[in-house]
């Protein structure tokens, strides 16, 4: 026997709420409510049937909660004393995790979530990861909501890359290129490369002479250290300056001393790195570019290699690596490649070349 499948109705704001209610709805079953403050809505909650429904971390009257529960919904209460909704139904921005960065970065929601992380984990609180956990299902939940009609490309690439400097403005020229070939530019989030390309994507309207100012702009501060806030506080008026859509970045708080950038549109940012960066990855299905970078992006390109390796011709994503003095001498990780890939449909999918162009071409 067949079992009919529930339609499954996700519910992240109480204007949401209620239009699903206007629709006519008399039951709840196959609902998840994530976030949502019902504090006044009793009466019509007692009007739907809840079997089936779940609600994560909502506002509930007692009245309402005692109807939920005996009626077989699920009722997964907020967590107290978090410097974060464990069960956030969107994505961050950077003026979200940036709030409050004119008294100084210690006071915006991004450092007090790391120093969270940070003084739970030398406890060794089990808490703490269950927090972590259910966080990071809600960051990969709202993800998966992005629209996808665009191939994603993933730019990876060192984080110590700094503003004004010649690798800087070939990631910011890579990322506004992709974002003019109607590519969805995402990256790990963080300074150096990744900020460049977020930014590039950010520019895609704008003319070259707009990102010779924005560069001599951001060159001021060509560094999060020593100050994020001086470094944050010059992204931000840029981004003011000229407002663009900068994509996709997936940061992580484990690496939390490399602050987000401002750029990316979107920021899915996890506690867990080896999630994030399956999940980055993973979604990059529209190819990968390796600018230069150390042990960081090195660990990215192999953890990309491994599917395409095992992979046959319908699985292969293009992986290109910029910059041939850099992955054959510096860091030779392109002869390493080029064993793994003999005989193998990889060797269709993983390039070497020395330009920005030349990888645009590769994924464009």
């Amino acid at each position: 026997m067949t079992v009919p499948s529930i339609p499954h109705v996700d519910i992240e704001s109480l204007e949401q709420f209620d239009r699903v209610l206007a629709a006519g709805a008399t039951t709840m079953t196959g609902w998840r409510v994530q976030s949502v403050d019902l504090t006044g809505r009793t009466a019509e909650l007692h009007g739907l049937n809840p079997a089936g429904a779940v609600f994560l971390g909502c506002v509930l009257e007692e009245k309402a909660d005692l109807w939920v529960r005996a009626g077989g919904g699920l009722v997964f209460p907020a967590i107290p004393e978090l410097p974060f909704d464990a069960y956030r139904g969107r994505l961050y921005d950077a003026d979200e995790l940036y709030a409050g960065l004119q008294h100084g970065y210690d006071a915006t929601p991004d450092a007090q979530i790391y120093a969270w992380s940070r003084q739970h984990d030398e406890k060794g609180d089990t808490s703490r990861t269950l927090a972590a956990a259910l966080h990071d299902h809600a960051i990969a939940d709202a993800l998966t909501e992005l629209p996808d009609d665009k191939p994603w490309v993933g730019v990876m690439g060192g984080h110590g890359v700094l503003r004004g400097d010649a690798n800087y403005r070939a990631a910011v020229l890579l990322g506004r290129t992709l974002a003019r070939r109607d590519r969805t530019v995402v990256t790990g989030g963080g300074p150096g490369a990744m900020e460049a390309a977020n930014l590039g994507a950010s520019l895609a309207a704008y003319d070259d002479a707009v990102v010779d100012r924005v560069l001599t702009e951001l060159a001021v501060v060509p560094s999060f250290r020593p100050s994020i806030a001086a470094w944050a506080g010059a992204g931000l008026d840029v981004r003011r300056e000229f407002p663009g859509d900068g994509g996709v970045s997936v940061p992580t708080w484990f690496y939390g001393h490399e602050p987000p950038n401002v750029f990316a549109s979107a920021i899915a940012k996890y506690f867990s790195n080896a999630q994030r960066e399956d999940v980055l990855l993973s979604r990059a299905r529209g190819g990968i570019v390796y600018l230069p970078g150390a042990a960081g992006t090195v660990q990215e390109v192999f953890q990309a290699v491994t599917p395409n390796y095992y992979g046959d011709d319908a699985t292969q994503i293009p992986l290109i690596l910029v910059d041939v003095q850099h992955w054959t001498v510096r860091l030779p990780v392109w002869p390493l490649l080029q064993s793994l890939a003999a005989d193998r449909p990889m060797t269709r999918s993983v390039h070497l070349v020395d330009s920005i162009d030349e990888a645009a071409e590769l994924v464009g």
